[in-house]
This record gives structure tokens, C-alpha cells and sequence, in this order.
């Protein structure tokens, strides 16, 4: 499992703030399961945020489930991403998934309001649309950091998957 560190450009010098999360990353037959929000045209990776005793795999479950209605079963832990802005780590734990049974979605009210809603597309897509990341910088720092934390993210995926095919 590899560890990357994001240093956002407005980050401070010390960070006071952790947020830690868990997301699942979920590919059947070249498609790969993410969730757009059609308002503002965001894609993401199923995830959020780890509540208070939960582990980082638990959070992958009941989030994916939450956000996406499928039930996943978390094989490996590729990827731990620590990103740095202004006062906060955020704590990215991605798992890749398998889906093993059909459940509930459970939207949050803002991610009603936003459109959110759970769709697959083909990975190289997913992988250029989050390429893009930089194309956000003067529009939305938000966005820009998202794209690039999913493409980093994907990337590694893609690294062990490589790794495994060729084993």
C-alpha cells in the first residue's frame, strides 16, 4: 500500500485540523462506479467521511452503500492519500471493492439537493475527467483538489492492477 502526501499551495505552515474518510473504489468490466452530482457536474469516488469508532474499512461499507445502494466487500487497501490545506490533513483511506449484494442508498439532504446520484462509466473516462484537475485552479479550488486527489487515487489503482496481472 503506498502513502502520498497533496500539498495544496494554501496550506499552513502547521495543520490543527484532521478529517479522516474512506472510499470504495468499484470496477466491473472496464466500468468503474462513481457518483455525479448533477448540479455542478462533480464526479467523486463513493466515500466519506469515518465516524467515531469506525474503522477506515467499515466506513468504505457503509458509505458505498449510503451513496451508491451496493453492498461491498473491501479486498485490498491500495492507497492512503494525506492531503494539506490551510489548517487541515485530510486522511483519504481508498479500498478496492467488490460488490457482493444489492442494499439501500441513504443521501444525505445536501447530496439530494445536489443532484447526487450513483452512475458507471468506462474507466479511461473517469481517468480524463479527473486529469483535468488543474482546469479547475481559477474556478473552484474545491473541485481542483477533489479531481486531483480521485486522479491520483485511480492512478494507483491502476498501478496494482498492473502489478497483479502481471504476477
Amino acid at each position: 500500500m503506498t502513502k502520498i502526501e497533496i500539498l495544496g499551495a494554501n496550506r499552513f505552515e502547521t495543520y490543527t485540523r484532521t478529517r479522516a474518510a474512506s472510499r470504495a473504489v468499484i470496477v466491473r468490466d472496464g466500468m468503474i462506479l462513481l457518483i455525479h452530482e448533477a448540479g455542478s457536474d462533480l464526479w467523486i469516488v463513493p466515500g466519506g467521511g469515518i465516524e467515531e469508532d469506525e474503522t477506515p474499512e467499515k466506513c468504505c461499507v457503509r458509505e458505498a452503500e449510503e451513496e451508491t445502494g451496493e453492498l461491498v466487500l473491501p479486498l485490498q487497501e491500495f492507497t492512503t492519500l494525506f492531503e494539506y490545506y490551510e489548517e487541515y490533513c485530510y486522511i483519504t483511506h481508498y479500498f478496492k471493492c467488490e460488490v457482493i449484494g444489492s442494499g439501500q442508498t441513504h443521501l444525505t439532504e445536501a447530496e439530494v439537493r445536489r443532484g447526487a446520484e450513483p452512475k458507471w462509466i468506462p474507466l479511461p473516462e473517469a481517468m480524463d475527467i479527473f486529469s483535468r484537475h488543474q482546469s479547475y485552479a481559477d474556478v473552484s479550488e474545491e473541485k481542483r483538489g477533489i479531481y486531483l486527489r480521485e486522479y491520483t487515487a485511480l492512478q494507483e489503482y491502476l498501478k496494482t492492477q498492473s502489478q497483479n496481472t502481471c504476477l
